[in-house]
């Protein structure tokens, strides 16, 4: 699935902030390898229905074994592992005799020392790797853990691999089996050991993605295989707010356009970004914030939410926002399935003229039926205009005001809401009579 860089910053995918991002939120990787094969999810959403498929059984299973999952090797124990292998020892012997073992812990001392600091670390790696097809081994797995599985054991058939994972973490390690440990992994592992820590941390990946179903409660969505596009969410929320309130949305080529009204804060650009960050958690095998979701596979997500201008290059707001719309246009006019999501159309000019460019966009982006799109704008007026278009539906976010007090309920609701708040909270903040008490 195509989703480029705006795109991800807009649904604040990956923020610089870690409070603001979703892969933060939903990383719980314990080694560097697999924060880098949970971003490489991130980065390469699927666009094959199998991969997708393949995916949520991998997590679902190791879900299933989180209880039962070893965490007792973390990014320190694979720091040490590398570092064994990229520290340049002297030569081990590859006889464990007493005087072979003697002569090298007494004549490369330090050499002998890092051998040993590093075997303890060996063994806990092994130890969680036995533990990890134990507890896999007796399930039917899908392909690719299965491939996984094959490879452990056909890198683990070794008698030292066997008994190191079997080693009682309270007894030293002997100086012979030092030398003899030590020349096996430096001299006849290496390309073994990296290849099973690259493994390893493709199951640290999977094992993230399940503890964020366990933590945040996610649930799998169903993905339906059909030319049209379609989405139908119940309880959908989004993931980086607190307390978030649920929506309940279903958009398909019949009614493939919401146009969103409602007050500034009202909850429009949340909504608009829950439904794009469900989307693409759906295409990366993960599970959704929302209490059930069914979705076509979509080619791609499209955003039009934090445009800025851009002072070096001398290009303002507004022609940003027109040149994200142009190429916005060239891309979803190929007959793919795309999610267009735009937030608060034009705010860049005056009303007058953002409503006519409005009108023009909307009637321009409804006429492509294998798309879905959602638009937040102020300009409600230009909702008469657009009722005669069978495909759009109208939806807005309530707020009840009482004296100068404003309450916002998050609920979406049917129809189009005229509500403009700008004045009423400046003077609820006071800022009004700040003004007026200026002499």
């Amino acid at each position: 699935m195509q989703i480029d860089q705006y795109t991800y910053h807009d649904l604040s995918i990956f923020h610089n902030e870690e409070e603001y991002s979703v892969f933060h939120r939903l990383n719980f990787t314990r080694t560097l390898g697999g924060k880098e094969w949970l971003m490489q999810y991130f980065k390469e959403p699927f666009n094959d229905i199998s991969k997708i498929r393949t995916t949520q059984q991998s997590i679902q299973i190791i879900y299933e074994k989180l209880e039962q999952w070893p965490l007792s090797v973390s990014n320190g124990t694979i720091l040490v592992l590398e570092k064994f292998y990229d520290y340049q020892l002297d030569p081990i012997p590859k006889s464990a005799d007493v005087f072979n073992s003697y002569t090298y812990r007494l004549l490369h001392a330090p050499d002998f020392s890092l051998i040993r600091f590093s075997l303890q670390h060996f063994a806990d790696f092994f130890k969680s790797v036995k533990k990890i097809q134990e507890i896999l081994r007796s399930e039917n797995v899908p392909s690719r853990i299965q491939f996984l599985l094959d490879i452990l054991e056909s890198h683990l058939n070794h008698p030292e691999t066997h008994e190191l994972a079997e080693r009682n973490h309270s007894k030293p390690f002997m100086v012979s089996e030092v030398i003899r440990y030590g020349h096996f992994l430096k001299e006849i592992f290496q390309n073994s050991m990296f290849e099973l820590i690259n493994i390893y941390c493709q199951f640290d990946a999977w094992y993230s993605m399940a503890m964020a179903m366990k933590k945040f409660n996610l649930t799998f969505p169903e993905i339906i295989e059909q030319k049209e596009p379609f989405l139908q969410a119940e309880g959908m929320y989004h993931l980086l707010i607190p307390e978030a309130i649920p929506y309940d949305v279903e958009m398909s080529r019949e009614t493939n356009f919401i146009f969103l009204t409602g007050a500034n804060m009202a909850g429009k650009s949340t909504f608009i970004k829950s439904v794009g960050l469900s989307v693409f958690l759906a295409h990366i095998g993960m599970g959704v914030p929302a209490r059930s979701l069914k979705l076509s596979l979509f080619d791609g997500i499209l955003s039009n939410i934090n445009v800025t201008d851009n002072i070096v290059k001398g290009e303002s707001f507004f022609y940003n926002e027109v040149q994200r719309i142009r190429n916005t246009v060239l891309k979803i006019n190929d007959g793919r399935k795309w999610l267009v999501l735009i937030d608060e159309l034009f705010k860049g000019t005056n009303i007058q003229d953002a409503m006519k460019c409005s009108l023009t966009v909307i009637r321009g982006l409804i006429k492509i039926k294998q798309s879905l799109f959602i638009l937040s704008t102020h300009l409600y007026e230009i909702g008469d205009a657009l009722k005669a278009y069978p495909n759009i539906s109208f939806k807005y976010f309530e707020t009840s005001i009482t004296e100068k007090d404003i309450h916002f309920s998050y609920q979406l609701k049917e129809g189009v809401s005229n509500d403009r708040l700008g004045y009423l909270i400046l003077q609820r903040e006071g800022v009004v009579e700040m003004l007026d008490s200026i002499n």
